[in-house]
């Protein structure tokens, strides 16, 4: 299953691997955008209140963060394809649970607990076996391209094709979708093969994961409470920051001892990757904020229902669908630092663009639906152009001895981004802060372009050329 020395383009064989891959990453982004259309009618099936769901979704989020980091490094010993699959597993049976839910209880343990769990083993062996197998820089560029565009399509797409399944069929058929979809990919992933032995021996950090899991957790929380309590949002990130900062010395601790830690300090000694993980913050907290505060407008200011608020964000699938599946011509042409930039810089213009089209048509009293398309165009052409390129630069600055904890970091790093997004821009809406109504969701957007900014100014810092390496020693060097 090796790649083409000359061309550097995969073998028949990778190319049908990378299929179940991105379709791990598309179900996993669409279970955590498609419940949002579904919430009113699942609160009065469960006979329970939009709270009671709300409170799920959140439930969902939490494990995730918790376990991200550890399912990545159990992939060191256990095998990265057996945590692959095992995560399929776990998630399918969630599915199936939710789907046939007599009440929230039941929900919470299939959706929240049991796809969450799924998630967090399932998602770190996707990034791990795209950076193992496709070793030549265009070709993984490529490959991550390929998942980057189902992930960001499953995020966008997340909402219509929930409501058109909720609108012709039930909210459980949904959950149906999702098993059926997992049970394809368990299908096509039987010759997916893990280049490297798993080592059951390796030693795994039970006291570090605890430390984690608890700090993400009440980071996370913190957040989500943003637009609820500012000062129980306050107390819980100032927790969960002292509980991290036990967790790093509690890592510092046990390498002076020769033990081996949950992640290596080493991974924080990298420049490239430490800024690689700065963007991908920033990118999946812009996605998810301008997800979050347009998908509001269209439908509060405009009285938009979820589908035809899922047609009109079509523009943003159609510009990340293009982008990100040009990253392999783009990696052959432009360095990746060049590729994050104009990222950024496309993002933060589509925004412009948007409260530009926006404030005209409102001045004119008249708003068509094509006014949205140029602006949410830009933006998914912009994120899908920067989200591969730092994936590669992050997962390719470690050798194979990392992979396994910088896959867990790199993907909680992006939870926190799209958690922060939902919460920066619900705290600007509720707070009243704009004359109107109106105005709150331009204040909202506004804010998202400066952090477009600081992420410019962060890749802008990236070296102009970086190349994959080949050994930990290397990377960290």
């Amino acid at each position: 299953m090796a790649e083409h020395a000359t061309t550097g383009r995969p073998s028949k064989a990778l190319r049908r691997v990378l299929v179940p891959l991105a379709l791990a990453q598309f179900i996993c982004s669409f279970a955590g955008s498609n419940m949002n259309v579904m919430i009113n009618d699942m609160s009065e099936d469960l006979d329970t209140t939009v709270q009671g769901i709300q409170v799920a979704i959140t439930i969902f989020l939490l494990v995730m963060a918790a376990l991200m980091i550890p399912g990545g490094k159990l992939t060191d010993r256990y095998g990265r394809k057996r945590l692959f699959t095992l995560g399929l597993v776990v998630y399918g049976v969630g599915a199936l649970l939710s789907a046939a839910a007599p009440g929230l209880g039941v929900l919470i343990l299939g959706n929240s607990i049991l796809e969450g769990v799924g998630t967090a083993l399932l998602i770190p062996p996707v990034y791990i076996l795209t950076t193992l197998l496709f070793t030549e820089i265009t070709s993984r560029a490529r490959a991550f391209g390929a998942i980057s565009a189902m992930g960001g399509v499953g995020a966008a797409a997340g909402p219509l094709i929930g409501g058109l399944i909720t609108s012709a069929i039930s909210w459980r058929a949904a959950f149906v979708f999702q098993a059926l979809v997992i049970a394809a990919i368990v299908l096509l992933s039987r010759h997916v093969e893990d280049p490297l032995p798993a080592d059951p021996t390796r030693a795994f950090d039970t006291g570090g994961a605890v430390l984690s899991s608890v700090g993400l957790i009440l980071v996370v929380s913190g957040i989500l409470a943003t637009d609820n309590n500012i000062w129980l949002m306050l107390g819980l990130v100032a927790a969960g920051s002292l509980v991290l900062l036990w967790f790093f010395r509690s890592m510092r601790a046990k390498e002076r001892a020769g033990k081996e830690a949950l992640l290596s300090t080493s991974l924080f000694r990298n420049r490239t990757s430490n800024l690689g993980l700065i963007t991908q913050n920033a990118q999946w907290l812009m996605l998810m904020g301008v997800s979050f505060t347009v998908a509001a407008y269209l439908q509060v200011v405009h009285g938009y229902d979820a589908i035809q608020t899922g047609v009109i964000f079509t523009a943003a699938t159609v510009g990340l669908l293009a982008s990100s599946l040009g990253a392999e011509r783009f990696a052959k042409r432009r360095a990746q630092r060049t590729l994050i930039m104009g990222g950024f810089l496309l993002t933060t213009a589509g925004i412009v663009v948007f409260l530009t089209m926006v404030s005209l048509a409102v001045s004119k009293e008249s708003t068509s639906a094509w006014v949205f398309a140029p602006g949410l165009f830009l933006i998914g052409l912009g994120v899908g152009l920067m989200l591969t390129p730092s994936v590669n630069l992050v997962q390719s600055a470690f050798g194979e001895e990392l992979q396994g904890e910088i896959s867990g970091l790199s993907r909680s790093v992006s939870n926190l981004g799209s958690s922060l997004g939902t919460a920066v821009a619900g705290t600007i809406l509720v707070a009243g802060i704009a004359a109107t109504p109106e105005r709150s969701y331009g204040l909202a957007l506004a804010v998202l372009a400066l952090v477009g900014v600081v992420g410019l100014a962060a890749s802008a810092m990236l070296p102009r050329a970086a190349a994959p390496v080949t050994t930990a020693q290397e990377a960290t060097a």
